[in-house]
């Protein structure tokens, strides 16, 4: 049985690779949002959205990071 990291992984890819990019660029992605929820959110923006450049793909990668790291960040604070 697959793990829900490689489903959610797979899915992402599949979604950049359907925009035309590399699977290499949905694998650094993925790598980089590091949990199966980040990378769910990710695929629905790709799928709502339809970027059409890498750049696009890129910062809203970092902008989900970004409020992972906020929110890990209030949650040890407390």
């Amino acid at each position: 049985m697959r793990s829900e990291w490689s489903i959610a992984r797979d899915a992402l890819v599949s979604a950049i690779v359907d925009l035309g990019f590399p699977a290499e660029l949905g694998e650094a992605v993925a790598r980089h949002l590091g949990s199966p929820k980040a990378m769910e959110r990710m695929t629905k923006y790709l799928d709502y959205v339809r970027p059409d450049s890498a750049e696009l793909i890129v910062d809203e990668m970092l902008s989900l990071r970004s409020e992972i790291d906020a929110w890990r960040e209030r949650k040890n604070s407390r």
